[in-house]
């Protein structure tokens, strides 16, 4: 799921209601399976039979895997639909699980999105097929993020371990060291502001995804679900970690009013008004390509942490999953296991810019030891795979993430363009979250 602008704009999704799908049936949607039972040589099986398949995908290198699969077993023939990126894609999938019919066999998924269809009986478990016997495959966060309980919901294709970039002509210039500690990066920003009003450590308009990604390095556990039981607490040690150091910038004007993805960030990222970001792995591929001007400009360093000890979190990133309207869903499992465990498939992904989430890739010395001419002949992928082993374990997304994401310009949003306290918003935005998630049929608690 390789990193673009649009993965990062969440859009406005309140009408998805996509929770409503998760309490309207927990059982598998008719003109299905349900997935059935099977095992691993169910999937071998399959792929000799063949068959039709459908995938719905919009990463960069869909194609040319389909291609390569359809011509490592021909007897398998597989439509590729893009359906749209994210929200565009998951409001299709949730209509067409509502009417019982129209979903592809195998759909992309990203991990925010994932626990809401699979709370759903929307996915098949793919555990039968034996896909527990991959896991140490995948980095151990992505895997965890298709993973609910003993159920396997997906496998993971790209990740995004947070990492900080940082342009280092600016901190030349400016005298400033590269933070280890959050209080080393708001004394940076300080330092930097008070040389030159003009820049900032970073910008930061109120963003659902980062803020959570935050948390999550922070140690923060603000979102505990047990099936249809739902737990949240948005005042928890790790939040209160984070909004102690991100109110310090906010509440002092010390990051950047740019909003992400725009022109404006852009042209930011390349002239040195915006220093750093923290973000993840992907963004590699988004700076060559929208910033070009600041090639020999950036570098990249682990994120800073709290107390000095290794901590990061994903931010971004997905997989795909077999649906459980699939009328064959060991094919549909077969072409997913080679989609993203296959030699062949990941070279392709890897060759599109994409950020791999299998350990044999994370530790491949070639991809290790890569120089980026882009980031001054850095080898910035030592900083990027060591991120993806020190991602903090047990986080939890909300099983009505989609809807939650969308309402959080309006409520912590407000307290970052009012520059005060986070905390103040993040308490609006739990009250929303906790009512709309008793309104879905869910037990919502604080």
């Amino acid at each position: 799921m390789n990193s673009t602008p649009r993965r990062r704009i969440l859009g406005a999704v309140a009408g998805l209601a996509l929770a409503g799908l998760a309490l309207a049936g927990c059982s598998a949607p008719s003109g299905g399976t349900g997935g059935g039972t099977g095992s691993a040589d169910d999937l071998d099986a399959a792929l000799e039979e063949g068959g039709e398949l459908t995938y719905w995908s919009w990463t960069p290198s869909a194609e040319a895997q389909v291609a390569a699969f359809e011509e490592a077993y021909p007897n398998v023939d597989v439509e590729l639909v893009n359906a749209g990126t994210n929200t565009e894609e998951y409001t299709k999938l949730q209509n067409a699980i509502k009417a019982g019919s129209g979903a592809p066999d195998v759909v992309q998924i990203e991990y925010y999105a994932l626990p809401q269809f699979a709370l759903s009986d929307s996915l098949v478990d793919l555990s039968q097929y034996g896909f527990g016997e991959l896991e140490d495959q995948y980095s151990p966060g992505t895997w965890g993020s298709v993973t609910v309980g003993d159920a396997i919901y997906g496998l993971p294709q790209d990740s995004g371990p947070m990492a900080l970039f940082y342009n280092k002509t600016v901190f030349d210039e400016f005298g400033l060291e590269v933070p280890t500690t959050w209080d080393e990066y708001v004394a940076a920003a300080e330092q930097l502001h008070t040389a030159d009003p003009t820049k900032y450590i970073t910008n930061d308009t109120g963003d659902a995804g980062f803020a959570t990604s935050m948390i999550w390095q922070a140690g923060g556990k603000p979102f505990q679900v047990e099936g249809t039981e739902v737990t949240i607490d948005l005042a928890d040690e790790g939040v209160q970690k984070w909004t102690g150091v991100w109110n310090q910038l906010v509440e002092n004007d010390l990051v950047a009013s740019v909003p992400g993805w725009t022109d404006e960030w852009f042209r930011a990222l390349g002239d040195g008004t915006i220093a750093t970001l923290v973000t993840g792995a992907w963004m590699p591929g988004v700076l060559q390509a929208s910033v070009p001007e600041a090639s020999g400009d950036w570098a990249v360093a682990p994120i800073p942490t709290y107390d000095g000890e290794p901590a990061t979190a994903e931010n971004g990133g997905g997989g795909q999953s077999v649906t459980s309207q699939s009328e064959n869903p060991a094919l549909a499992a077969a072409f997913l296991r080679w989609l993203n465990s296959d030699p062949a498939s990941i070279e392709i992904f890897l060759e599109s810019g994409g950020f791999p989430a299998t350990t044999d890739d994370l530790s491949d010395p070639e991809f290790v030891g890569v120089e980026s001419e882009y980031f001054g002949g850095q080898k910035i992928n030592e900083v990027l795979t060591q991120a993806s082993e020190e991602v903090v374990e047990g986080w939890q997304y909300l099983p009505f993430q989609t809807y939650a994401n969308s309402i959080f310009g309006d409520t912590v949003g407000q307290a970052y363009a009012d520059k005060r306290d986070l905390a103040e918003g993040l308490a609006e935005w739990q009250e929303q979250l906790v009512a709309y998630g008793n309104e879905q049929g869910f037990t919502v608690a604080e």
